[in-house]
């Protein structure tokens, strides 16, 4: 008979219907008649060469970080082809002060560091790869590479 109403019966914990069938648990140490009965065979020592190879390994090896080769025999970089990058094309940079930006309208000319004629910065994730000048193709403004900025870096 319980002593507090409130109090939910106590349940007593399942036992396994069979033991010798559960797995054993992790860091547990079988007997030894377990252990046979598990399927192991403490008795015969292996050799490495002695496992069987994983499947796939009949294929040639080839590391996950060595390049794939084109057909020249260099490295391929069609692996990368497809990461975004953001290109800018920099006509030149002007300081000012806020109160100057915030004033601006229409038709307001500001000066920039640069000259007519320069060649104008190309940047590829905020790093200069190149220098071009500016050209016009069927209306659209374009740049034209006219040297490649080699990085010490």
């Amino acid at each position: 008979m319980m002593d507090n109403p409130a109090d939910p019966p106590e349940i007593p914990p399942e036992e396994p219907e069979d033991a010798a069938a559960q797995p054993p648990a992790e860091g547990e140490v079988l007997p030894p008649e377990t252990e046979e009965a598990a399927g192991f065979d403490m008795g015969t020592e292996l050799a490495f060469d002695d496992l069987p190879d994983p499947p796939g390994m009949d294929l040639p090896l080839r590391s996950a970080f060595a390049p794939e080769l084109d057909e020249d025999g260099a490295p391929s970089l069609e692996a990368v082809y497809d990461v975004p990058v953001r290109v800018q094309a920099v006509l030149g940079r002007a300081r000012m002060p806020i109160s100057e930006l915030v004033s601006m309208h229409p038709g307001h000319v500001f000066e920039l560091d640069r000259r007519v004629g320069e060649p104008i910065d190309i940047l590829v994730n905020d790093r200069i790869i190149a220098r071009g000048e500016i050209v016009m193709i069927d209306g659209l403004l374009g740049v034209t590479l006219t040297e490649i900025v080699k990085s010490d870096a």
